[in-house]
């Protein structure tokens, strides 16, 4: 039998449980009433996918959602969405963003920070530009934003950060070496951040997609498809890459993993971790207790794909 949403929200590493009773929940659970009209979220990466979808589940929930993306008009359009232009990239974008949610809302009570894609290639071949641009977006932007939000939920006693890595922050496999990296990054300086906040009443946590059904892999693939033409030195193990990536059927939708996004932000008791599935779980927690067999895994499929596809 599937896993219930509940059961799947309760997959935690490091043996943290975490109830999903409706006693666990705090306040912060929006149900469209008085009580939740207040609850302020900004989303960043709100134009597609995951991003979108959480911004729709918030404002269904009777939450004010600042939703940012540099892609405006893509944003979903409900009276509770507030559509923000976003960079996160730039500082300029990054400090508009929360300033006018504060001067709208008065207050952030949970910031999500979603927005990312996933530079593909050869760790030798990706130009310094490319690598600085994944940095910049999937760890530098989360990083000020949050530093500009956490003032004033220091000075509430309240609130959460809630950082999008993935699964991909501890498993991984040939050319995607820089968005590993920039997911491991996110994922360390939100476990520090979390202890560094907690005395105050805050949380930092983390939710780690596995394969989505969104068009995130289309922009991963044409990222490394740019290194594989015919006699490229890394041709060969792109395209067993290719192969092996797409053999992977994504098991979420953006709506699903929406919930985990909402789940994360209003537990009363938030864990470390959240996954989609156990299959995710089990891959992250494989990847770092034995880090030795992921690796031995991963180069004895990349070897037999490359052997493939050279007859």
């Amino acid at each position: 039998m599937a896993a219930s949403f509940s059961e799947k929200y309760s997959l935690a590493n490091d043996g943290e449980q975490g109830s999903t009773s409706s006693d666990s929940r705090s306040e912060l659970v929006g149900t469209g009433g008085a009580a939740s009209s207040s609850k302020v979220v900004a989303i960043t990466g709100a134009s597609s996918g995951m991003g979108a979808a959480a911004a729709r589940l918030f404002a269904q929930n009777g939450w004010r959602v600042f939703a940012g993306a540099r892609r405006v008009d893509l944003i979903p359009e409900d009276a509770a969405v507030v559509p923000l232009r976003l960079d996160v990239t730039e500082s300029e974008s990054n400090r508009a963003f929360i300033a006018a949610a504060l001067a709208e809302a008065g207050h952030i009570d949970v910031v999500i920070n979603n927005a990312g894609y996933g530079e593909y290639g050869p760790a030798e071949q990706v130009p310094m530009a490319a690598v600085r641009r994944q940095f910049e977006t999937n760890f530098f932007g989360a990083v000020e934003l949050t530093q500009l939000a956490l003032p004033g939920m220091r000075e509430r006693g309240r609130g959460r950060i809630v950082n999008i890595s993935s699964i991909g922050g501890d498993v991984y496999l040939p050319m995607g070496a820089y968005y590993h990296a920039s997911k491991a990054a996110l994922q360390q300086w939100s476990d520090v951040l979390d202890l560094e906040i907690r005395p105050f009443g805050l949380r930092s946590v983390v939710v780690q997609p596995g394969g989505t059904k969104t068009d995130w892999g289309a922009i991963a693939d044409q990222n490394g498809s740019q290194y594989a033409a015919p006699g490229a030195p890394y041709a060969r193990l792109i395209s067993a890459t290719a192969k092996a990536m797409g053999r992977w059927d994504p098991s979420a939708t953006a709506d699903e993993l929406a919930r985990v996004f909402y789940a994360a932000a209003t537990d009363r008791n938030p864990k470390r971790r959240y996954y989609h599935s156990a299959g995710d779980a089990a891959a992250v927690r494989l990847a770092r207790s034995a880090p030795g067999v992921w690796n031995r895994g991963v180069r004895l499929i990349a070897g037999r794909l490359a052997k493939h596809a050279a007859n």
